[in-house]
């Protein structure tokens, strides 16, 4: 993190490493997040004057990512070149340099103009992700790099997990899925092979579901 060129070839893995790294920040006990502050928060600003827009972004939204957990565990924490790292910050989200494409300036100025929020004054715009009858609230950094974390990996599939996955469900704090009727899924627009994708997961909870049921009562018998 500490050279500022990054060549063409590595720049891709550089930002993927950078991304997971972040990703693993969203459940890092808070014991260790002192030393990942002090180690570093200081080396991140360096990466925001990389050539790569992607790289710039990705370093920006993981300080933003530390400074809300930073914010969350310590009430006195403070960055000591604050001043300079917003000057830097407002710099990138008025960005108008005509060197730089243009659909690369306008990904720039939207990210930033939401880090130096977080940076600047700890507020977060909040998102919300619709999926069938539901909603879901991204309202921090640490859920939006989880959520997009989902999104990358599951494509267009993200909203049907959301709806039928337990496991991703578990993650967003969903509750159990919810049991829809085919004329609420074909009312939501939801697609032939989502429904039959939605009522196999359906299934598989309710089969789960007696088989414990079943289990319990085989072992309340053996009392009898």
């Amino acid at each position: 993190m500490q050279d500022k060129t990054i060549g063409v070839q590595t720049a891709s893995l550089d930002i993927s490493a950078l991304v997971a790294w972040s990703l693993l920040l969203t459940i890092c006990p808070p014991s260790l997040m002192k030393k990942i502050f002090e180690t570093h928060l200081a080396k991140l600003p360096c990466l925001l004057s990389c050539g790569n827009v992607d790289m710039r972004i990705a370093a920006g939204e993981t300080m933003a990512l530390l400074f809300e957990l930073a914010r969350d565990i310590y009430d006195d924490f403070e960055f000591n070149d604050m001043e300079l790292l917003c000057c830097k910050l407002k710099g990138l989200a008025t960005d108008s340099n005509k060197y730089r494409a243009k659909t690369d300036r306008k990904k720039q100025r939207s990210v930033f103009r939401d880090v130096l929020k977080t940076v600047e004054d700890g507020d977060f715009d909040p998102e919300t992700i619709t999926f069938g009858p539901e909603c879901m609230y991204i309202d921090s950094w640490v859920k939006k790099r989880t959520y997009e974390t989902f999104k990358e990996l599951l494509a267009s599939g993200i909203r049907f997990h959301l709806q039928a996955n337990e496991f991703v469900r578990s993650v967003f704090e969903l509750g159990p899925p919810l049991l829809l009727d085919a004329a609420t899924l074909k009312a939501n627009k939801t697609s032939r092979v989502e429904r039959h994708f939605y009522n196999s997961a359906v299934s598989k909870a309710r089969t789960k579901a007696r088989n414990k049921f079943r289990d319990k009562r085989a072992e309340i018998g053996e009392y009898f």
